[in-house]
């Protein structure tokens, strides 16, 4: 059985690098620059297996580059967007062998946020199902919609949703603390909400990362997953003033309200 380490390294303004590393071999996913990977593989002794990129915005590829030349690590990425670097075009369907951790990641499309988005997902050996998701899923909530249509978005989120309770959202940006203010303005009644906020209090104080998550505390506390639920519909359209027919309006009128929040 292979050991592995999950890792949220801090870089640029507010994004995290994921890096999934053994004793010996590191994967890295969305590095935004490569100094602090190039530092934290030396730090640790570790060499670079695989480049994981989940779409083209530059504080998720910018150092993808750098970092192959450095490792000659192959890079892998959204099939339909234009990266700086990619070895291996992935859509839905296929599958990214890691043998070093024993594992296999499958791929998923999620547009929404960017045209081609795409995600990652497996379970390590030794470690719950991990869910690499760029900037689709957040933390209490989900990317803006710069390319995709809202119903694009609620569809990748429900893909999402499905996976196993205990899987671990590996987001990239540490927005967490923000969405709860927003999200308790949503769902004020949510007790489980409440204390998730204060947590993610506690964790900042510190100057600790709030992620990962996990999708069963998703489910419980991310409005734009509880689209169905009726307070967070009511809250919806209160804002919007009028009813709202579909969990489709809901999910539009929510990402709208958190746009200008």
């Amino acid at each position: 059985m292979v050991n592995s380490r999950l890792v949220p390294l801090p870089a640029l303004s507010d994004n995290y690098i994921w890096v999934l590393h053994n004793a010996s071999t590191a994967v890295v996913i969305d590095p935004g620059e490569s100094a602090v990977v190039e530092q934290y593989l030396e730090d640790q002794g570790l060499s670079l297996q695989a480049i994981l990129l989940t779409h083209h915005h530059a504080d998720h590829v910018g150092g993808a580059v750098a970092l192959h030349q450095s490792s000659g690590a192959p890079v892998y990425g959204p099939a339909t967007e234009r990266l700086p670097i990619c070895h291996h075009l992935l859509s839905e369907g296929d599958t990214v062998q890691l043998p070093d951790f024993d594992l296999a990641l499958d791929v998923f499309d999620v547009p929404g946020h960017t045209a081609g988005h795409i995600a990652y997902y497996g379970r390590p050996a030794g470690s719950p199902p991990v869910l690499f998701c760029g900037d689709t899923l957040f933390a209490a909530g989900c990317g803006r919609l710069f390319e995709g249509t809202p119903k694009q978005m609620l569809a990748s989120l429900g893909k999402l949703a499905g996976l196993p309770a205990d899987t671990l959202v590996c987001c990239a940006h540490e927005y967490t603390v923000s969405n709860l203010r927003w999200a308790l303005q949503v769902e004020p009644g949510n007790e489980v909400l409440h204390q998730r906020w204060e947590a993610a209090g506690r964790l900042r104080e510190q100057g600790l990362p709030t992620l990962p998550s996990n999708i069963g505390l998703e489910l419980a506390t991310n409005p734009f997953l509880r689209a169905r639920e009726p307070a967070v519909a009511e809250s919806a359209a209160r804002v919007a003033g009028h009813a709202l027919e579909s969990e489709l309006d809901v999910f539009a009128q929510l990402r709208e309200w958190k746009n200008n929040f």
